[in-house]
């Protein structure tokens, strides 16, 4: 009799079977050696320290000339990735909703003089509040979340941003383009509840969420604590005078007396942070300007309105100061159910971050130097189909945990952990790359002689990704009060 486990552990062995065919069609140039590249970064043992040096590895039966040769000659059809990576299995909220993230994630080149289209990502420093812009290529990332503590998303689409390019509307494309895919791949039906999106303060929640207003999805954004809202209009007076008003009156996070009356109060006890408690206010909109992003827009400013929470915990696990988090929500008349619901899933979009440590430190993401930005996203979309199949192969590896480790459940491993059992598994999947041919190695350049053709430097970009020209903001300078916005 065949048992329930087996079943389950057969379908996850086909899944993984079937994206291991599927990411191999998508290799158009150079797909063997891409493919034993992946295969190489899945089996090998610890961290990845080196790109030659997963020419090592059993996996990759090639040399490491033909190493560097898939990496900046071959070629990925990433559209038909995307679309791989959409079919597949994705977490769900606990009502079965899907949860999006979406980040920044840099790739520093600050020695890399002779890389084309740098831009200047902005990255923290060991000391408080210390920012720091160093050179290199951001990328944006879209990932799927999962509910409860866990540290594993699936990472659904990765676009590197040019120098000058508006974050807000890159953004609001990706996340447009995903959705689409996740519809078509029907991840969602008519009926269902619709996408979250979650997003930091880097971004524009109002915006973005005016701009997907006809797909069904909803906006979850952090804010600034210096904001400034502005409520509904109130009912007009009989035998007023003039143009009636665009905007209540002004709603001001650091100033408790217009805060009014909470639409919905929330109070839920947690084991890291003790009590956690959210206050809500319905219907509060930015009042918008004809500048930056709104220039040129066609016909009056809308009207943006969404539910403003305000989450407030008894105590953080770092010790650190305890400020309070406020985050815009698109929708409005949001019940108590849903104001939880938010920040809950806005404490999950962290989980994209252990992800970035996990390609960065572990997959060696950033470990090649690689002088065309073609190749480094070649490298990173290698490397997100890597991370595809380590989530895929989670209910079938061993824990093959270290002495000084906790046992795991095997829903509880890690990608890590995943990785060290995935080459016992590799061997029960398909393997379709070509065995090398034999060659004999080129005669490379002669003996004494030296290159006369001096590589092309590329000045940084001098705006950033935001589109503006690179200054110190005022808030992160010594001694100022943070900027008063509306």
């Amino acid at each position: 009799m065949v048992s329930v486990h087996d079943v389950d552990r057969g379908r996850a062995l086909g899944d993984l079977d079937r994206f291991r065919q599927e990411f191999y069609g998508c290799l158009a140039a150079r797909a063997d050696g891409l493919f034993e590249l992946a295969d190489a970064v899945l089996c090998t043992e610890g961290p990845v320290r080196s790109l030659v040096g997963l020419s090592l590895a059993p996996e990759h039966r090639r040399g490491h000339g033909g190493l560097y040769d898939a990496i900046n000659n071959g070629r990925i059809d990433c559209d038909r990735l995307r679309t791989a990576l959409s079919g597949l299995p994705l977490p769900r909220a606990a009502d079965g909703r899907l949860v999006l993230a979406a980040d920044v994630s840099p790739w520093l080149r600050p020695d890399g003089a002779t890389c084309p289209d740098r831009s200047f990502c902005h990255t923290y420093g060991r000391g408080k509040d210390e920012h720091r812009m160093i050179p290199g290529w951001p990328y944006s990332v879209v990932a799927a979340l999962e509910t409860g503590r866990t540290s594993w998303t699936a990472v659904l689409d990765a676009i590197r941003l040019l120098p000058g390019a508006d974050v807000a509307a890159v953004t609001t494309g990706q996340i447009r383009d995903v959705v689409e895919r996740l519809i078509a791949a029907g991840q969602w039906h008519e009926g269902d509840p619709e996408i979250l999106v979650v997003l930091d303060a880097g971004y524009d929640a109002p915006r973005i969420a005016h701009l997907l207003a006809d797909l069904p999805v909803q906006i979850l954004g952090r804010m600034r604590s210096d904001r400034v809202l502005r409520r509904p209009v109130p009912p007009r007076v009989p035998g007023a005078n003039g143009r009636p008003p665009r905007h209540g009156g002004e709603f001001v996070f650091g100033d408790p007396a217009t805060w009014g009356v909470e639409h919905a109060v929330t109070s839920t006890g947690t084991r890291l942070y003790g009590t956690a408690t959210a206050q809500a206010w319905n219907r509060l909109h930015p009042r918008l300007t004809s500048r930056a992003a709104w220039t040129g827009h066609d016909g009056p400013l809308p009207v943006i309105e969404g539910t403003v929470i305000r989450l407030r915990v008894e105590r953080l696990p770092s010790g650190g100061v305890n400020k309070p988090v406020w985050l815009w929500f698109s929708g409005v008349d949001a019940t108590p159910a849903e104001v939880d619901r938010c920040w809950h899933m806005f404490l999950r979009r962290f989980d994209i971050e252990h992800t970035f440590r996990l390609l960065k430190q572990t997959l060696g993401r950033t470990r090649p130097r690689l002088r065309n930005p073609e190749a480094a996203d070649r490298w990173t979309w290698l490397l997100i189909a890597v991370h595809a199949q380590l989530r895929l192969a989670r209910s079938l590896v061993a824990d093959l945990r270290r002495p000084w480790e906790r046992p795991a459940e095997p829903a509880r491993l890690t990608p890590a952990r995943v990785r060290r059992g995935f080459r016992n598994i590799r061997t029960k999947t398909a393997r379709p790359a070509a065995a090398p041919k034999p060659s004999r190695p080129g005669p490379g350049r002669p003996a004494g002689s030296k290159n006369s053709v001096a590589a092309q430097r590329f000045d940084v970009g001098r705006v950033l990704a935001t589109g503006q020209a690179h200054t110190r903001p005022a808030h992160h300078k010594k001694g100022t009060k943070p900027r008063r916005t509306t």
